[in-house]
């Protein structure tokens, strides 16, 4: 008689709050290789001259972006100085700063990337106001943020009602809110962004096992499917829209149709002329 043993439970520890130690947790290591394979599909037609990566550097958002000028921002304390320039594929981190007041002047860069940025932000609704100030009429934002309606959300709001009363632990890091996907459309509509394109991902339960989480790599091909919106993580493509925007033409080519108006009625008032002295 076949025996099928029972999942092997390997308890998160309870000091793990940052981003980083958890992304090298089985579920952690899952989602980076479903957001990385995101946001190298998205990314790699978007074209122009200035790209921002703000946060994240475990995750190499713009590896196969072509623009000429890509940075990597990180926030304040996030990582250590004496650590040196941290290689994030083709990126290197350039800059410190804090994602509420970007070092870019208004409608500079035409691509910023937010991977969690948003959720681990202090102020996600000064960050996002910032990132709609640097970009260029027809820039785009790229966003990642985990979905609290998903099976591993719900978990986490499970382990918070536990911790309450003095037991549980956490399965996603305890650090940041969690933006629901609808509220974060609301916010960029009130910012005139234009939702591009959304998907989700990352439909497999909340298990600590990388050996059963593939187990269950058949709810990440029916769940696009069957259950769309309960994906554990979202990715957003939005557009920065200007109303009233209007294309301007040259100069000389105003000139030349203003010039060529007179001409015009002088040759028909001529002809009118010529017309009225032949029936005289």
């Amino acid at each position: 008689m076949a025996v099928i043993a029972s999942p092997t439970w390997v308890p998160m520890s309870s000091q793990i709050i940052g981003f980083a130690d958890w992304l090298a947790t089985a579920p952690g290591q899952h989602l980076l290789a479903w957001e990385t394979r995101q946001f190298d599909e998205a990314v790699g037609d978007i074209f122009g001259f200035h790209a921002l990566q703000l946060g994240l550097p475990e995750l190499p958002a713009l590896r196969t972006n072509r623009m000429p000028h890509r940075w990597l921002a990180l926030a304040e304390g996030a990582w250590p100085a004496s650590a040196g320039p941290r290689d994030a594929g083709p990126v290197r981190a350039a800059l410190l700063t804090c994602s509420a007041a970007l070092p870019f002047e208004a409608a500079s860069l035409d691509l910023v990337v937010l991977p969690h940025t948003l959720e681990l932000s202090p102020d996600p609704h000064a960050t996002l106001r910032e990132v709609e100030r640097v970009l260029v009429p027809e820039g785009k934002v790229v966003i990642s943020g985990l979905n609290p309606a998903s099976l591993w959300g719900f978990r986490q709001k499970r382990a918070h009602l536990s911790r309450r009363l003095g037991f549980g632990e956490l399965y996603l890091p305890q650090d940041g809110e969690f933006i629901g996907h609808w509220r974060l459309r609301d916010w960029l509509r009130l910012l005139s962004f234009e939702v591009e394109s959304a998907r989700f991902g990352c439909y497999r339960p909340a298990l600590h096992s990388a050996a059963w989480l593939e187990r269950f790599a058949w709810m990440d091909r029916l769940g696009p499917r069957w259950w769309p919106i309960l994906g554990s993580v979202y990715f957003l493509v939005a557009v920065k829209r200007v109303r009233g925007l209007r294309l301007l033409e040259p100069a000389w080519k105003g000139q030349s149709r203003r010039a060529a108006a007179p001409a015009v009625a002088t040759r028909r008032q001529a002809k009118g002329s010529q017309a009225k002295g032949g029936s005289g």
